[in-house]
């Protein structure tokens, strides 16, 4: 009932009304969250660790106050006292929902782990990291020439090595004599400088020749996941790559809803900024653990994030981001150490570089989608899209680059869909529609073959269907306008308009049934009138923010179309064109360049040359502002279409056939539901 509290989880975005003294358990499973059991609801298990989320919701239209949730019972007080419990953790067997309340599923509480899809791309960078292990000869001390263990440790770095000035924390200083006693004079020294040249400073030193490495963490900071790559800073190999959510989604999917989170609730900024420092932390860890080395040969560490992101790791209230002017509180590369960011897993001096950010709106990971993809160096028009909950855009070449930030929601990371769920095995990600028949077929995360395929069942029945990605929405979209079941406004019609039976009423709406799980106790999967409406908001922002960008150049078209991000690698070129997300171009010039935010943030982390490079290029990139542009309103509407109202994609007709379809709102026959077919 309406009256009951209303229960919201994320990262899914599921939502529903329960009786007061439901568990929180329950509620997940009858709204098909993705919350882990294997005790029964007893508490032994520990599997179902819920976070349920205080404070003022704007995005939800909620307030969560203390108490919403039972209090702390027997089963947690023993489970806590035995096995411990994080801070902030509840078992959603024991928890009873007493009043509205916004409860965060972390990944570990998962039965389908996401699929955090941000891999190293093979990358040849040249070598010049900022820090470097070198070997040296100390001179022993002498009666007759008086002078300390550290003096003439930076001699011998001088004579050596040609290193001028030395520095050293309290931390290495007390080591020092202990260490050059049992290297019997010699040592090994990690120096790091933040400039070629500069001054240097001992952030480790080692007994003799250190035959061990040393390494860092190129870390992309994003509105819906953390990835990481561990790097051996010698060569600039990948030795592992991991990600984990950001735990600030409990607070808001999106950017702006963070903002209001922090500006309605206080502390609020501080809440986000710690839980993604123990975010950070534990990937840290996690990671090392993966890569075979130990967390404290981690000696350096690269930063990329958007704005918010940028603001909340380093503790500053985004408030300013949230209104215009939208004025950053720093926009200028950082040179910090881990301990300002409280974390503790990496080396105790390592260091931390966050690259620049461009503007307001479009920050320090856009700057190094332009640091990895070089839209300053190209010859022809590009235009670089690096899709996410928040776009970056960035047109130009050799002669002039633009940039933008658009804000598309996260719907086509799976949220605010019916049945969206985020990359995880058991995700549709692929789509197919028979444009004949109207028979769907599909691919599922984790396995290669497709639902038609007489082995498909059987290999699927272990972990089943969940849910639809944002690729698999995506091509869903798209494989309905080319089946003829959805019109360009948008529109999906009747089973008797378009005489596909998968075609379901809701009320004035239809909808498609992707597949129907519901005999082997999984879900039913349809697409929505409401997820096409949320597809075709987030798509027409894309869409416009490029064509800003373009009237701006003063062109028509571009050359070339590169898709940056975990996301905008699993997008098929041809879907991303036929739902109008990009401006036409031949699909040969669209082009996936992986998570190139995290290629550029291993760029910096081994390269001082690029470091440098990318905090010129980003004085010369002109940032154009979305929000207070007259011809973004205009772009966003005609971008509603599927593919474009105005715009006429030559390229895409020439190679997919859109049906000529027209369905009314009501689904009712008359002149809204003749069918008509362009050749």
């Amino acid at each position: 009932m309406k009256n009951d509290p209303l229960v919201i989880f994320t990262p899914s975005g599921k939502r529903g009304h329960f009786p007061a003294g439901t568990p929180v358990l329950t509620a997940a499973r009858q709204l098909g969250v993705d919350l882990d059991s294997v005790c029964g609801g007893r508490g032994i298990c520990s599997k179902c660790q819920i976070t349920p989320a205080y404070g003022e919701f704007p995005k939800h239209g909620v307030t969560v106050a203390e108490g919403a949730l039972s209090e702390w019972n027997a089963v947690e007080d023993r489970y806590d006292r035995i096995r411990g419990l994080p801070k902030g953790r509840r078992l959603g067997c024991q928890a009873r929902i007493e009043a509205d309340v916004v409860i965060d599923v972390p990944p570990e509480s998962q039965v389908h782990r996401q699929v955090v899809r941000k891999a190293a791309t093979q990358r040849d960078i040249i070598m010049d990291p900022a820090t470097h292990l070198y070997y040296v000869e100390v001179a022993e001390p002498d009666m007759h020439i008086p002078s300390g263990d550290f003096e003439r440790l930076k001699d011998a770095l001088t004579a050596q090595w040609q290193i001028g000035e030395v520095t050293a924390p309290p931390s290495v200083m007390r080591r020092l004599q202990p260490v050059l006693r049992k290297g019997n004079w010699t040592v090994t020294v990690a120096l790091h400088r933040k400039r070629a040249g500069g001054p240097a400073e001992i952030l480790d030193i080692f007994p003799g020749f250190h035959e061990g490495r040393i390494y860092g963490l190129a870390v992309d900071v994003g509105s819906t996941t953390i990835a990481a790559h561990l790097c051996d800073l010698r060569n600039g190999n990948v030795l592992a790559s991991a990600g984990v959510m950001n735990p600030q989604i409990r607070f808001g999917e999106d950017l702006m809803s963070r903002v209001s989170y922090a500006m309605m609730n206080p502390g609020g900024d501080a809440e986000m900024t710690k839980a993604v420092r123990e975010a950070i932390d534990g990937l840290a860890r996690s990671i090392a653990a993966e890569g075979g080395i130990e967390a404290n040969q981690i000696v350096e560490m690269v930063f990329v994030c958007n704005p918010v992101m940028h603001h909340l790791l380093l503790g500053i209230d985004p408030v300013e981001l949230g209104q215009a002017p939208f004025a950053l509180a720093v926009s200028e590369s950082l040179d910090l150490e881990a301990r300002d960011l409280d974390l503790g897993a990496v080396n105790a001096e390592a260091r931390i570089y966050i690259l620049p950010c461009i503007a307001g709106h479009v920050g320090a990971d856009a700057a190094a989608v332009a640091l990895s993809e070089e839209p300053n160096t190209s010859p022809d028009m590009v235009l670089i899209v690096d899709v996410g909950t928040n776009a970056e855009i960035l047109l130009g070449n050799r002669s002039r680059v633009l940039a933008c930030s658009s804000p598309t929601g996260p719907a086509f990371e799976g949220a605010q869909i019916s049945s969206g769920q985020r990359a995880a095995p058991g995700a549709i990600e692929r789509v197919e529609i028979d444009p004949v028949t109207k028979a769907p077929r599909f691919r599922v995360i984790g396995f290669d073959i497709w639902s038609d395929d007489p082995a498909f069942a059987t290999a699927t029945a272990g972990i089943g269907i969940t849910g639809i990605c944002g690729s698999g929405i995506i091509e869903a979209v798209a494989e309905l306008r080319l089946a003829g079941l959805l019109d360009a406004r948008g529109l999906m019609g009747s089973a008797e308009q378009t005489g596909c039976d998968r075609m379901i009423p809701e009320g004035r709406t239809h909808s498609y049934l992707l597949h129907d799980g519901t005999a082997q106790g999984g879900p039913r999967i349809m697409v929505t009138q409401g997820d096409i409406r949320a597809i075709q908001l987030a798509k027409s922002a894309l869409y416009a923010g490029a064509r800003l960008l373009m009237d701006e150049m003063g062109v028509d078209q571009v050359d070339r179309v590169v898709l940056a991000g975990a996301f905008g690698a699993h997008i098929s070129p041809k879907h991303a064109m036929v739902l109008g997300m990009i401006p036409d171009v031949a699909l040969d010039k669209v082009i996936s360049a992986g998570n190139a935010a995290g290629t550029g943030a291993r760029i910096a982390l081994s390269s001082l040359a690029a470091r440098r490079a990318i905090e010129q290029t980003v004085g010369e990139i002109h940032k154009v502002e979305t929000a207070i542009e007259p011809r973004f309103q205009e772009h966003f509407v005609n971008a509603n279409a599927i593919p474009h109202a105005v715009d006429p994609f030559p390229h895409l007709r020439s190679i997919a056939s859109l049906p000529d379809v027209n369905f009314n709102a009501n689904g009712g026959g008359g002149e809204g539901g003749r069918r008509r077919r362009r050749g």
